[in-house]
């Protein structure tokens, strides 16, 4: 006896709607990277930290779910690899290896979970979109925080303070940002 295994089609993500092209691929890669860059300079320092409260998460976040787990890693890795070759595009304008490069190694993993719990569905209602916003946000923490141990040779509670707390309600509004953002875009195009 043999049992048939259901397909299941994945849904589109944003960046799907548009007419299908190597071009357009590319050129989505690169906007999303541009937009974490951008959005990394609104970087406002935190009093006893090392990491800076930025809008970089937030942009790594919805690139990932709007173009979905390829592009999104790709936007990342061409974020990070450009900012590493010395494009002042990390927080601040800043570039190279610094003790916050964890959060940005996070980010690689964070934009490419959310992508693919995009493409399941979890960008079309709020409750889904605050469990995705948080799981993204706790990856780049999970990554992040040790990285920051490690690099400013803080300890575990230290590095906790510094590099997660002072974050939480910042991050919060981002994410009830995003909850709303992203549902009310498939809903303005009529997909939701």
């Amino acid at each position: 006896m043999s049992t048939a295994a259901a397909t299941v089609r994945p849904r589109e993500v944003l960046a799907d709607l548009l007419p299908a092209s190597r071009l357009k691929d590319a050129a989505l890669v690169l906007g999303g990277a541009a937009l974490t860059g951008l959005a990394a300079q609104i970087a406002v320092p935190v009093p006893g930290s090392p990491v800076p409260v930025t809008g970089q998460t937030f942009a790594a976040l919805l690139v990932g779910t709007a173009l979905g787990a390829s592009r999104g890693l790709a936007s990342l890795v061409l974020y990070a690899l450009a900012g590493l070759a010395g494009v002042p595009w990390f927080a601040g304008g800043s570039s190279g290896v610094s003790v916050s490069f964890g959060y940005i190694l996070g980010m690689l993993l964070a934009s490419t979970v959310v992508g693919a719990l995009a493409r399941r569905g979890a960008d079309r209602s709020v409750p889904r979109m605050a469990g995705t916003m948080l799981l993204g946000e706790a990856i780049i923490y999970a990554v992040g925080v040790p990285y920051l141990a490690y690099a400013a040779d803080l300890s575990a509670s230290a590095a906790l303070a510094a590099g997660l707390t002072p974050f939480l309600i910042g991050d919060a509004l981002k994410a009830a940002l995003a909850m709303g953002l992203m549902p009310t875009a498939w809903k303005v195009i009529g997909k939701d």
